[in-house]
C-alpha cells in the first residue's frame, strides 16, 4: 500500500539518473503482451486508491487514447509522486497542446526531481514553442538527471519553428561547454546536431558548428568528443568533415 508519508522518489546531486519509467518502448513498438484496455485504464485514473491510479497512467505511457488527456493533466498535481511521475510520462505518450500550461506549472513547483525529469521528457514531446523557456531553466538550472534529459528535450524544438531553434541553440551551446557532467555534455552535443539540420548556411549555424568543432578538440570526456564528432557526421557539414578527416589522419580521433 502506498504511504504519503514515505517519499521514495527523491532525486539529488548524488543519485542515479534513471528513473522506473525511463526504459519505454515506442509508441509503435511491436510487443508481445497485449496492450491494457483504455476503457479500463480510463475509469482507474479517477480512482480514490493512489495505486490504481498510478497504474492506469502508467498505462498511457503505453497506449494512446486522448481521452485521458485531461485526467493525465489533473493527475500532475496528484499527492502521491508515484502517480505524478506516472501521469507525466502518459502525457509525453499522449501530447497535446491543452496539457503544456500545467506540464510547466507542475516544473516549476515540482519538489521531487524524478517528476520533473518526467515533466522535461513531456514537454519536449509537445513541441509547443511555450516549452522553451522552461526546458532552458532545466539545463541551465536543475539536478544533472533533469540537465540530460532537458538537453534531449530541446532537440524537440526543431520540430517547432525557426525562431524556437534560435533560442535553443545558445543555452545548448553554453551548457556542452560548461556542464560539470559529461553525460549532459553529450546529449547537448546531439541536440546541437539535430538542430543544425534544421537551420539555414548562417550564422547560427556556423557558431553551433563552430561549438562542436570545438569540443572535438577541447572536452576533456572521449564520450563526449565522439558525440560531437557523431553530430558533426550526421550534419554533413563541409568545414567539420575536413576537420574531422584532418584529426583522424593525425591520430587525433
Amino acid at each position: 500500500m502506498y504511504d504519503e508519508d514515505e517519499d521514495l522518489l527523491i532525486l539529488t546531486e548524488d543519485e542515479e539518473l534513471e528513473s522506473p519509467l525511463d526504459k519505454l518502448e515506442p509508441v509503435d513498438a511491436e510487443s508481445a503482451e497485449p496492450k491494457p484496455d483504455p476503457e479500463e485504464m480510463l475509469a482507474l485514473l479517477i480512482s480514490p486508491d493512489p495505486n490504481q491510479r498510478m497504474l492506469a497512467a502508467r498505462a498511457f505511457c503505453e497506449i494512446e487514447d486522448r481521452r485521458a488527456v485531461p485526467h493525465l493533466t489533473h493527475l500532475l498535481a496528484d499527492g502521491c509522486p508515484l502517480v505524478r511521475v506516472s501521469a507525466a510520462y502518459g502525457l509525453g505518450r499522449n501530447p497535446s497542446p491543452e496539457a503544456v500550461d500545467a506540464l510547466i506549472h507542475q516544473y516549476n513547483t515540482d519538489w521531487n526531481g524524478y517528476v520533473r525529469k518526467g515533466v522535461v521528457w513531456a514537454l519536449g514531446n509537445c513541441h509547443d514553442r511555450r516549452a522553451l523557456a522552461p526546458l532552458i531553466d532545466a539545463l541551465k538550472t536543475d539536478i544533472p538527471a533533469v540537465r540530460l534529459w532537458a538537453a534531449s528535450a530541446l532537440a524537440q524544438m526543431a520540430q517547432v519553428g525557426y525562431e524556437t531553434v534560435l533560442g535553443a541553440i545558445p543555452p545548448l551551446i553554453e551548457a556542452m561547454r560548461q556542464d560539470a557532467v559529461p553525460a549532459v555534455r553529450s546529449n547537448c552535443a546531439w541536440s546541437l546536431g539535430q538542430l543544425s539540420r534544421e537551420l539555414p548556411s548562417n550564422v547560427v549555424y556556423a557558431t553551433a558548428i563552430d561549438a562542436l568543432l570545438e569540443t572535438i578538440v577541447e572536452d576533456e570526456d572521449l564520450g563526449v568528443r565522439d558525440d560531437a564528432r557523431s553530430s558533426l557526421l550526421k550534419v554533413g557539414d563541409t568545414r567539420g568533415l575536413q576537420l574531422i578527416e584532418t584529426l583522424e589522419q593525425e591520430g587525433l580521433l
